[in-house]
Formats: structure tokens, C-alpha cells, sequence
């Protein structure tokens, strides 16, 4: 629409300035500012991940010195001006001639101005000089749009574009430390199919772990068959049955010729069975617990949910040292975060009552956290889900809490509902979840064949930073 028409349409509405109605001269701009969230999403529509765009240490070394927006960005800024403004809707593009003068860094603010220069009478043909200046006057991009300008007048609602969610990549952050800290030394449990061999060579790719096979060395070999890699450069131990690896595996463990164990083709019951076996030496003081570690596109930091995998119906005794777990965990991960994690203590209300067993435990271990029987988060219960972590409904609900609206840690009443709940947002939410097994003397890899790569290296990192933590003494 043209400066004049600006002025009078409304700003949920689009109008056009017909052919009749453009004029020698006449032009419109929008102003739009080039952000990290701009670049990704251009990315994400174009396909084009050229380097200079995406990667901060390969743009730094650029002659650029720095991440630059995609050429055409600027180009479909001038595009945004010609199908919403001038001419606007109904508008049809038959050429463009633009020129890149200068580049466009992160946070600059850029005008894109298009001024008509000619007008062909009979099929209704305009050129406009296109320009595209930063906040300093200087010219990115010049050049010249030829369209067919619209002869009907319309006035129409202006479409309104659904919120785009961009991930909060938060392996990534994880995996560099984990590679600081160096390989681990990894049992990995009966790995007699190609799934688990496969996800053992990603994590070697990527100097995470040294692994020793363990289970029945032949079914063994032909799973390295069928992944197209010799077993020979890999350390294989011979046990004639699941059961058998996994009691050698904790044993392993126990003695410290391993740092961590990881599930191969087994079912988890047999595996932690050997773990948490008074014989294998592996117990602590702890009750043994499950985490997953969550990166979801929709939450704005890590969320830690507990116990999803391993006990069924815990007690509140259960439940305080499942809290104690998940709170070394996070202390681990997120070391550098100057404050406590905030621990959400869920059921299905956010009052106390007898009715409901759940709210009677969230209330007991806020009273124990009180009382520092348990110390280094944060707790608050009982909340529903959604009062946990949307301050919007915590607000509705008028509760007033540190931890409502802003959890770090869900603890779960029941396997049930932790199980049901991680899996809804891995398999609805898109998320990234890795799985780790707390509470015995070493960490316990759990992965499953349905997990990503990312899923499983990031496991993969988790069992590291906590390998390190015992080690330096920061775990029980």
C-alpha cells in the first residue's frame, strides 16, 4: 500500500493500490530487523545451511567476521513489500534484478523500499526500483521488480501466521562438556542385534565412549556383520546369556575396569536386576531411580522427569530419594546455572487432601525439604502438570511459588503417569530425551531402539558428566 493508503486502512487489514491508481514515484517500505531466530527460520524454509549463516566459529574466520543473514532474506523483504503494500494483493511477479552491495550482520535493522519508475499501459506492466538500507544509510541491496500491477480493487483481512517454535538446543551444550571431560570406559549389555551396534559405533564417532561387548560372542559378531563392521576392533567378552552379561557387566562396574553400563538387547528388568543385586556391590544409600533428561522445542530450558522407568509405585521414602536422584543430576548438567533447581511435586490438584495420596506426599516432602532432609532444590507440590510449568495457568490459579510456572524437575507420582507424560512429549512434543538410570555407583545407559542418534548420544554424555561427578566426589 502506498504512504498515503497507510493511512487510512486498518492494520489487520491488506489493500491494494490498483494500476490505475500507482503513480510515478510513488513507493512504501518496511522496516524488519535480522535475528539468529530470522536466519534459522530462513534456513529452515530455504535449505540453504551455508556455514556463514549457521555456524559462529566457521563466520568468525569469514571475511565477514561474523554470522550474516542470507542474501535472498533481504530480497524477500522486498517481495513482503510488493505482495502486501505496493501494488499489494493481487499483485503477480514476473522478474526481479537485485544486487547484494553489502552484508547484513545479526540485530541490524533493515528498510525495504520499492518506488514505482515505469507504467506499460495494456497488459498492465510496472517496474519499481528496489532498495534495501541498513541503520546506519547504507545500501545491502539494489535492484528492479517487474510485476503485473492488479486492475480490481481489494481490501482484504491480512492472514495471520501461526507462532513458529524454535528448538532450545540444549544437547548441544551438554555434548561439548561431555567431550571436555573425555571417553568413558562403557559395558554394553548383550548388543547381539545391529540397532545396538550401530547406536555403540555412533558414540565411538564421536569420542564418547571406549566400548566392551558383553554377551554370547557369536550371536555378537553377527550383529557387527549386519552393521558392515569387523567385531575385531572391538573388546568382546563371551557370557553365555543375558543374565550372564549383565551379572558380569556389574561386576565390571563394581571392580572399576568400567565406568558405566549400557543396555544392549535386553529387557531393563534383567539388567538393573544384576545392578541393584545386594551381590553385585553397585548399591548405595540411594533408592535406584530413572530420569529422563528432556530438550523440548516448546519448554525454554531442560526439564528433568522422574521416575518414568523403574519404580512402579514409590513410597515417600522412595519419593525423597527419587527427588535426591534427579536434583544431583541436574546439579551435574547444569553446574554453571547459579541457583537451585526447582523441583515440581505433581498430582493431579494443587490441594492437600486425604482423598488423593499423591498430594499428601508432595505436601511431606516440601515439609522435608524444609527441614533439609532433602537440600539443593527448590520444591513445591502438589501442582497439576500444566500449573507446573505454565506461569499463564499458575497465574489463573492464583498460585503464588517459586517453582510454579518455571519447574527444572517434574517428580511424578506413579510410573504411569511419568511414563505416559515422557513419551507424550518425545512422541507428540518432539523432544529429545535421554535416559539415565540413578543411584548406583555408576550411571546406567538406557536406550531403546525407537531412540534418535541425538537420543542416544546425548545418554551417552549424560552417563559421562555423571561418571566425572562420582569420581570428583560430587554424587552419592
Amino acid at each position: 500500500m502506498s504512504e498515503d493508503k497507510a493511512k487510512t486502512c486498518a492494520p489487520d487489514m491488506l489493500e491494494n493500490v490498483t494500476f490505475d491508481e500507482l503513480a510515478i514515484g510513488q513507493s512504501a517500505e518496511l522496516r524488519r530487523r535480522l535475528t539468529e531466530r530470522e536466519i534459522t527460520l530462513f534456513a529452515a524454509v530455504s535449505g540453504d545451511v551455508n556455514p556463514a549463516h549457521l555456524n559462529k566459529d566457521y563466520a568468525q574466520q569469514s571475511p565477514f567476521h561474523g554470522v550474516i543473514g542470507h542474501g535472498m532474506w533481504s530480497g524477500a523483504l522486498i517481495s513482503a513489500v510488493l505482495g502486501t503494500q505496493l501494488p499489494g494483493p493481487g499483485t503477480v511477479y514476473i522478474a526481479q534484478d537485485l544486487h547484494f552491495t553489502k552484508p547484513v550482520h545479526v540485530n541490524e535493522e533493515i528498510t525495504a523500499r520499492v518506488t514505482v519508475t515505469e507504467k506499460h499501459e495494456g497488459k498492465h506492466v510496472v517496474k519499481l526500483a528496489c532498495l534495501c538500507i541498513n541503520s546506519k544509510g547504507e545500501t545491502v541491496l539494489e535492484g528492479t521488480a517487474t510485476v503485473l500491477a492488479p486492475t480490481q480493487k481489494l481490501r482484504v483481512a491480512r492472514p495471520q501466521v501461526p507462532e513458529l517454535i524454535l528448538p532450545h538446543d540444549h544437547y548441544r551444550g551438554v555434548m561439548d562438556y561431555a567431550r571436555q571431560l573425555g571417553r568413558i570406559k562403557v559395558a554394553v549389555v548383550h548388543p547381539v542385534q545391529d540397532n545396538v551396534i550401530t547406536a555403540v559405533l555412533e558414540a565411538i564417532d564421536e569420542q564418547l565412549i571406549d566400548p566392551i561387548l558383553i554377551g554370547p560372542a557369536a550371536r555378537i559378531k553377527q550383529a557387527c556383520s549386519a552393521c558392515g563392521v569387523e567385531s575385531s576392533r572391538f573388546t568382546i567378552i563371551d557370557a553365555e546369556h543375558s543374565h550372564a552379561a549383565a551379572v558380569k557387566a556389574a561386576q565390571m562396574a563394581a571392580t572399576g575396569e568400567v565406568d558405566a553400563v549400557m543396555k544392549g538387547s535386553l529387557h531393563s528388568d534383567e539388567l538393573l536386576g544384576a545392578i541393584v543385586s545386594s551381590a553385585s556391590g553397585l548399591r548405595t544409600e540411594r533408592r535406584v531411580s530413572h530420569a529422563y533428561i528432556m530438550d523440548m522445542p516448546t519448554y525454554g530450558k531442560p526439564l528433568i522427569i522422574t521416575d518414568a522407568a523403574i519404580n512402579i509405585a514409590p513410597t515417600l521414602e522412595e519419593k525423597a530419594d527419587i527427588c535426591r536422584n534427579a536434583i544431583d543430576l541436574w546439579h551435574v548438567l547444569f553446574a554453571h546455572l547459579p541457583r537451585d533447581p526447582k523441583v515440581a511435586i505433581l498430582s493431579a490438584v494443587e490441594t492437600v487432601t486425604s482423598r488423593m495420596p499423591s498430594t499428601l506426599d508432595a505436601a511431606a516432602l516440601c515439609k522435608m525439604a524444609d527441614r533439609g532432609q532433602i537440600s539443593g532444590g527448590v520444591l513445591d507440590g502438589p501442582l497439576a502438570f500444566d500449573n507446573a510449568i505454565s506461569p499463564h495457568a499458575a497465574a489463573d490459579k492464583g498460585i503464588t511459588s517459586p517453582v510454579a510456572g518455571d519447574a527444572d524437575i517434574l517428580l511424578v507420582p506413579n510410573i504411569e503417569t511419568g511414563n505416559a507424560l515422557a513419551k507424550q512429549m518425545i512422541h507428540l512434543g518432539q523432544a529429545e530425551a535421554a535416559g539415565i538410570v540413578l543411584g548406583a555407583r555408576v550411571p546406567v545407559i538406557l536406550t531403546s531402539r525407537a531412540d534418535s542418534t541425538r537420543t542416544r548420544l546425548f545418554s551417552c554424555a549424560v552417563a559421562i558428566a555423571l561418571a566425572a561427578a562420582r569420581r570428583q566426589g560430587k554424587v552419592k
